[in-house]
């Protein structure tokens, strides 16, 4: 699997506070079939033109060096697209995923659709591709305007354990995997215990293999090498299934 979506670059959000603490998560995700995790800590749009902050850098080099066993670690960003894009974040790409055309950006919770056609239609325009972070969080996602934001040219990143939650955003973020409209999974972990297995186990468990792999291998994969992703094919999700996979989780935490 490929996560492309952590907080785990230590002491610089509100992620894991130290290397310890981020090393011990990145060598759990490998114990769990993680080979990849890129490393996206909160940047705001209206910052970016003076760079990635040095404090980044050094973060990211006090984590290339583990004793133990750790997935391959790639740089990133989740940008917060509080201001329209300048034009030169494209020819730099320092806030990408992995150097890449992808960028991972948010929008704060009660973003209007409007408001994020625009500025995803303006990451665009610059040349990038979008990949929106938990869109099951905004209170303007809905099917129809995520349907709305993929044909902008926008990819959707559902986060992994809101597929486990029984209510709410778990079943919108359900709802985008059942309508195809989920492109990738990730963990969005902040030095905690969020991990990608659970949903794919899910999704694996009901005879989800070719969406389980499109969207924790295949596609993540497809963004780290800036290639096409490829479409992922709707499948109902039984939510009988869910609590008993909930139970096996928090024995496993335990």
């Amino acid at each position: 699997m490929i996560d492309l979506h952590t907080h785990l670059l230590p002491g610089v959000d509100d992620g894991a506070r130290s290397g310890e603490q981020a090393v011990e998560v990145l060598e759990r995700m490998a114990s769990g079939g993680v080979t990849d995790v890129c490393l996206t800590p909160h940047l705001l749009a209206s910052t970016l033109g003076r760079g990635v902050p040095s404090t980044h850098d050094r973060a990211y080099a006090a984590l290339t060096n583990p004793a133990g066993e750790m997935p391959r670690l790639h740089r990133g960003a989740e940008v917060m697209l509080d201001r329209p894009l300048d034009g030169g974040v494209a020819s730099e790409r320092t806030a990408t995923l992995g150097g890449s055309r992808y960028m991972l950006v948010e929008f704060p919770r009660l973003a209007v659709f409007g408001a994020v056609i625009q500025a995803l239609g303006r990451v665009i325009e610059i040349g990038l591709i979008p990949v929106l972070a938990h869109p099951e969080r905004y209170a303007c996602c809905s099917v129809g305007a995520v349907r709305r934001w993929k044909e902008l040219g926008a990819f959707m990143q559902v986060d992994a354990t809101t597929l486990l939650s029984l209510h709410g955003r778990g079943n919108r973020a359900r709802r985008l995997v059942e309508e195809g409209l989920a492109d990738i999974l990730a963990s969005d972990n902040h030095g905690d215990t969020r991990m990608m297995t659970g949903a794919g186990d899910l999704l694996l468990e009901q005879s989800g293999d070719l969406q389980a792999t499109l969207l924790t291998e295949r596609n993540p994969g497809a963004m780290l090498a800036d290639e096409a992703v490829e479409p992922v094919p709707p499948f109902q999700i039984r939510t009988s299934c869910i609590q008993r996979m909930r139970g096996l989780l928090e024995r496993e935490d335990r």
